[in-house]
């Protein structure tokens, strides 16, 4: 039986490498749509909790995966052997930047080696991770066929990017839209006919590997820009005494050529701070610098910077110092309503903070204790004696499941870096805005 018929009659045993925010949504997806799948993952962790069906990602309905687990319908297992069972394989791993802000492949590489060993004809290899133009053709296919097996004849490679965006309510893995990209048109046909058999939404395809890949960077790149143009927007409206939240709401009301965004402490998550720094890379290459990505990444980056400065300074107008001072900040996930710490901007606010030698107290409701640059934060309960307590409150993080009107009727004043306390009357004298 071809793969093609595997995948239209869904006998395709499909395999998932990486089991995270991304990995393990899609896994569940392929599970519930009739394929059998196999999870691989190197965190042994991550591992047992979904063979026991504990589900540990916010996307992910508990339920579900329970019930998938008790059918059998999703294993997963650290023994990369079994990639040989597999018709399919999706790479759902990390690709973050080093310290020099330049993609940082391993994972994509170790994955690829490790399908390699066990590549078999008539396979579909995709990749989902994030990275720069070029990667499927020019990491990952060497490595395929080094095994003597062709592309396109024997086995087929696409790129098809992840658009998880956690805690949305509206769009989820199934029904947001997919873009894909084969290597041959051979590739892009099965992967296409695979995600077709599996969401609720379009397949769009594209011409190649790269067409897609340049897709992702572009729908972040958008984002990074214009929020660090809303960044700058709100540091020379300070400046001109003018609300920046007004000016946006004002702006908003105009039925065209306006799309609102928002400034806050700065930007996080695994894509916006990530993914466009994927293109910079590879634009060097050609001998071309990509000029306004990196001003905004620089807007962005100095956010954090810029909030603490400003706590300084409304401290000072109180005569009080941010040395020493006891500094309650709201939220330390990168988005509100999620468990997610990566690349939040909370973490560069803390750090600015402990600089400045503050007394620094979290609330985050999502995450009870974390550990960053060797310190470990536990989240304390919000009382009236801890608000009464403390010099300053920032909200770092705008979570729904906070009390703002306790905390203003409390503290001696709220930093609110996102404007959630926008349509709370009562203590509003309390508030100050970014």
């Amino acid at each position: 039986m071809s793969l093609m018929e595997k995948i239209q009659n869904k006998t395709a045993k499909i395999g998932v490498i990486g089991l995270g925010y991304v990995g393990l949504p899609l896994a569940v997806e392929k599970a519930k749509a009739g394929y059998n799948v196999i999870g691989f993952d190197v965190q042994e962790k991550k591992v047992e909790m979904v063979n026991k069906g504990i589900n540990y990602i916010g996307d992910v309905v508990n339920e579900e995966l329970e019930d998938l687990v008790k059918k059998g319908k999703i294993t997963a297992t650290t023994d990369f052997e079994k990639l040989a069972e597999c018709d399919a394989v999706m790479i759902c791993v990390p690709t973050p930047l080093n310290k020099f802000k330049q993609p940082d492949l391993q994972y994509v590489v170790a994955s690829t080696k490790e399908v390699a060993k066990r590549l078999h004809k008539d396979m579909l290899v995709t990749l989902e991770s994030t990275t720069y133009p070029g990667t499927t053709e020019e990491v990952m296919l060497p490595i395929l066929e080094e095994t003597g097996l062709k592309v396109g004849k024997d086995f087929y490679l696409a790129f098809s990017p992840e658009r998880v965006d956690p805690g949305n309510l509206r769009f989820k893995t199934k029904n947001t839209p997919k873009v894909v990209g084969g290597v041959t048109p051979e590739c892009t046909k099965h992967a296409k006919a695979l995600y077709e058999n599996v969401l609720e939404a379009e397949v769009f395809a594209v011409s190649t590997p790269k067409e897609a890949e340049m897709a992702k960077i572009l729908e972040n790149t958008f984002r990074i820009v214009n929020i660090a143009l809303i960044n700058e927007m709100a540091v020379v409206a300070k400046k001109l005494g003018i609300n920046i939240w007004e000016v946006i709401d004002a702006a908003a009301t105009k039925p065209f050529g306006f799309m609102p965004f928002y400034p806050g402490p700065g930007v996080g998550g695994h894509c916006i701070p990530i993914d466009p720094f994927y293109l910079t890379y590879k634009a060097r290459a050609v001998d071309y610098h990509t000029r306004l990505i990196e001003m905004a990444g620089e807007i962005n980056d100095a956010m954090p910077e810029y909030v603490v400065s400003r706590l300084q300074d409304i401290l000072n107008d109180r005569k009080r110092c941010l040395n020493g001072a006891k500094v309650l900040l709201l939220g330390v996930a990168y988005k509100n309503d999620i468990d997610d710490l990566r690349e939040s901007p909370a973490l560069k606010v803390i750090e600015h903070l402990e600089k400045k030698h503050a007394d620094i107290i979290i609330h985050d409701p999502y995450i009870p204790e974390f550990t960053h640059e060797g310190k470990t934060y536990k989240s304390v309960e919000l009382t009236r004696e801890l608000l009464e307590s403390v010099d300053a409150v920032v909200l770092t993080t705008a979570h729904s499941n906070v009390d703002y009107e306790f905390v203003l009727e409390h503290a001696p004043f709220l930093f609110d870096t996102k404007n959630k306390t926008k349509n709370i009357e009562k203590n509003k004298d309390k508030v100050i805005l970014l």
